[in-house]
């Protein structure tokens, strides 16, 4: 499947598919009503998070949104704490999974990083998604575990699937890329130069043009550096440096 842009309003579409949903409580508590139920509480708990904030919060107003008993919500989770991580992870891995599904038999890479840029950068400006940030970073300075966790499941697993995308394009000579992990963060770096900073710091949404002009100024910078014919032919791609595995 070819990734393509798809907006804001779109990308918020795609992680509500049922497909999405019950993927992750299916592999979180098994399949059936223990599932559901445990999406129903983190989805609960979304809403209050941002509602409230992480020290706002709190686990009666949670199992209330989540239409839960508070004994049942301690059945699931014993603290406020593991239930914040819980939904850190949950919403991260989401994400990653539905921005970066790139088809690696797609014969023109810069369709396909074009279609995950525009995507990606429009993830990224979405209010849910910078408040979500601002919530982790907050809270993170008295609980590191939580940038940490958010980190890990988020730009963690998409870099590591684009450097696996980029795996696959150096193998059959559509790039020439040395280091595919640090191509990959390179490439979502550039994606949103000056604007992630801009939305965070200042407020100021970009226009759709703004964006697609940041998404296009990186294929041609990212090429640049690592298109077909560049160096001196496909280099491998070092999955290991000094013999430890990197994931991101």
């Amino acid at each position: 499947m070819r990734a393509v842009g798809h907006s804001a309003d779109e990308m918020a579409g795609l992680l509500d598919r049922p497909n999405v949903r019950d993927a992750d409580a299916a592999s979180d508590d098994g399949a059936g009503a223990d599932g559901a139920k445990h999406w129903q509480i983190l989805e609960g708990a979304r809403r209050v998070f941002l509602a409230r904030g992480f020290d706002g919060a709190s686990m009666g107003e949670i199992a209330k949104a989540a239409g839960v008993s508070k004994g049942t919500l301690y059945v699931y989770f014993d603290s406020k704490e593991a239930l914040f991580e819980a939904l850190i992870v949950k919403e991260r891995r989401s994400l990653a999974e539905v921005l970066f599904r790139l088809d690696a038999d797609d014969p023109d890479p810069r369709s396909v990083l074009r279609g995950l840029g525009l995507s990606f950068l429009a993830m990224m400006v979405r209010p849910e998604h910078l408040s979500s940030i601002r919530m982790v970073i907050g809270a993170a300075e008295k609980f590191p575990r939580f940038g940490q966790s958010f980190y890990e499941a988020g730009p963690c697993q998409g870099a590591a699937r684009l450097k696996a995308y980029f795996d696959a394009q150096v193998t059959v000579g559509r790039l020439t890329i040395d280091d595919t992990l640090v191509a990959a963060n390179q490439f979502l770096d550039l994606c949103q130069s000056g604007i992630l900073r801009r939305v965070l710091l200042a407020g100021e949404i970009p226009t759709d043009d703004e964006m697609t002009r940041n998404v296009d100024a990186a294929i041609r910078v990212f090429f640049a550096a690592y298109g077909r014919g560049r160096g001196q032919g496909a280099a491998p791609a070092h999955p290991a440096r000094d013999g430890v595995p990197r994931t991101c």
